[in-house]
């Protein structure tokens, strides 16, 4: 319908990590709406003229988690490469992600004052992306290598029946509500307490009061 998109978004793997247990990477059960609006800004973005606002998350397949340790480095390499025997530089890191996830994602878009663009024409243009597979850079699912693929959603598939409080989560970590030309804006935490009923997680706007933002004028 006019002044909403849905699509459905699948991948292999998925980590959307929590960010008080970084130093080892686990995941939400369900992704952030921060990593979706990145999922879409990859597919279609003008954020002079709007920025995406998450709706609704419907999980369409089971939650299933996935443990693997891989070798990461605490530096970049630079003019000097790494040996296998630097120590603190090469660390081995468990990682607890998601497998086999499958979402059906619902988002609107919001004008920024400004925007000489109309609705449908910008709402026109997503569609048309959506249904062509056109990406600006290939979108994941919480890091990079793990690739997200979306298509045009059919409504075929029904969210899983689960009901699950999925605890305070990360909204986003930018407000997403100011754009910066320099696209440098100052980072400003949000929270939101997330709650799955019946495979389905409602996304409150940005300016609702459920929303937890840090007060005004200071940066996180």
């Amino acid at each position: 319908m006019f002044g909403e998109i849905e699509l459905e978004i699948w991948g292999d793997l998925a980590c959307f990590t929590r960010p008080e247990l970084k130093a080892e990477r686990v995941t939400y059960d369900v992704p952030t709406p921060s990593a979706l609006r990145g999922i879409l800004d990859a597919i279609y973005s003008r954020p002079a003229s709007f920025y995406w606002q998450i709706n609704c998350i419907e999980v369409l397949r089971p939650i299933r988690h996935f443990q693997f340790v891989r070798n990461e480095v605490s530096q970049k390499a630079g003019r000097i490469s790494f040996s296998a025997t630097d120590e603190g530089i090469r660390l081995q890191r468990s990682t607890v992600a998601l497998r086999d996830v499958h979402y059906r994602v619902a988002a609107s878009l919001r004008l920024r004052e400004g925007c000489t663009v109309s609705a449908e024409a910008l709402y026109a243009q997503a569609r048309r992306r959506i249904q062509g597979g056109k990406c600006y850079y290939q979108p994941s699912l919480g890091c990079r290598e793990f690739v997200a693929y979306f298509s045009e959603s059919d409504e075929k598939s029904l969210p899983i029946p689960e009901d699950r409080d999925l605890g305070l989560m990360v909204y986003d970590v930018f407000d997403i509500r100011k754009y910066s030309p320099t696209g440098s804006a100052a980072p400003s935490i949000s929270l939101y307490h997330a709650h799955m009923r019946q495979g389905v997680v409602t996304i409150p706007p940005y300016e609702s009061a459920e929303v937890l933002k840090p007060e005004e004028g200071t940066v996180c």
